[in-house]
């Protein structure tokens, strides 16, 4: 059994780590509501924009549309582009991204990765420390995004013009996002979605039903194109992708503070039940020491009558 000292020391400490992780989830808690007050506002305005260049698209059939955003190559180098956070603290938030991308480069794209064809563009510090010590080819001028003081569009924007670029020179073939969406504060949804290339929904698609059709053709007659469609995409679709990468990024911002905020409040709770492990532990041998300290005594005045 332990001693006292070392029971009390152990309490001590406890309480120090408790008072820690609850000031963790306060300032995760603050940090939470600021996250998904930008990720709230955005999504509709993605959404707006996604639903815009799908109505546009949607009437260029055939070979009528032409974008270079939306050719597709044989997926020879592939960029995967792993949304994490900075610090840890934040439960299986960061671990759930880097298991999918080693899913993704030991299963989906395992023969490219073996070509060394697969390439890492990590934002945030944790995703990019995890696979530097993997033979992985990595894009460390990014990791830092999530630094900036209040995470905003110019800060996300030269990581998307970089992907986009280089999908435009073939240097890759396709541009995956792999990051965790934000639900709630106790739920995260692991995504893995294309950015690049784009796909177009077709008009005449067999999967669209027929009143699905008549509200697409209602929600395109509701737009006047000027000066034509076609002008129209060359600065819509790159406008899009940014911000669908913007979006992810904001997502995963939000989801990382939700993930912490729980991750704390659990934490506090077990300490919580430690501590009243702790204190039953130090009773009880405060009680042991009292009761030899007593049987000390008697038996000491016993010898004395004696």
């Amino acid at each position: 059994m332990p001693s006292l000292k070392e029971v009390r020391n152990r309490i001590s400490s406890v309480k120090s780590t408790q008072q820690i992780t609850k000031a963790m989830k306060m300032v995760a808690a603050a940090k939470l509501r600021r996250a998904q007050n930008k990720i709230v506002q955005m999504r509709p305005y993605a959404q707006k924009l996604t639903q815009i260049l799908q109505n546009v698209t949607s009437s260029l059939v055939g070979d009528d549309f032409n974008n270079a955003y939306s050719q597709a190559r044989t997926p020879e180098k592939i960029l995967l582009v792993v949304i994490t956070s900075d610090k840890g603290l934040c439960g299986a938030f960061n671990t759930n991204v880097t298991r999918a991308v080693n899913l993704l480069l030991n299963d989906t794209y395992r023969s490219q990765h073996a070509k060394g064809n697969v390439t890492l563009l990590c934002v945030g510090k944790k995703g990019y420390e995890y696979f530097k010590r993997r033979n992985v080819p990595l894009i460390s001028d990014y990791s830092t995004i999530l630094t900036a003081k209040d995470l905003g569009f110019g800060d996300v924007l030269p990581a998307a013009e970089f992907a986009m670029k280089g999908f435009l020179d073939k240097k890759y073939d396709k541009v995956v996002l792999v990051y965790n969406e934000f639900k709630n504060a106790a739920t995260q949804i692991l995504q893995t979605e294309t950015l690049l290339p784009i796909q177009i929904v077709k008009e005449d698609a067999p999967a669209a039903s027929q009143t699905s059709k008549s509200k697409d053709k209602q929600l395109q007659s509701d737009y006047v194109f000027e000066p034509n469609k076609e002008e129209i995409l060359e600065s819509l679709i790159p406008q899009t992708l940014k911000i669908q990468f913007y979006k992810s990024v904001l997502e995963s911002n939000a989801s990382e503070q939700g993930s912490r905020m729980t991750a704390m409040d659990k934490a506090t709770e077990n300490a919580g039940e430690l501590l009243k492990e702790l204190k039953l532990s130090y009773n009880r041998a405060r009680q042991a020491n009292i009761t030899k300290e007593i049987l000390e005594i008697v038996g000491g005045a016993e010898a004395l009558g004696k």
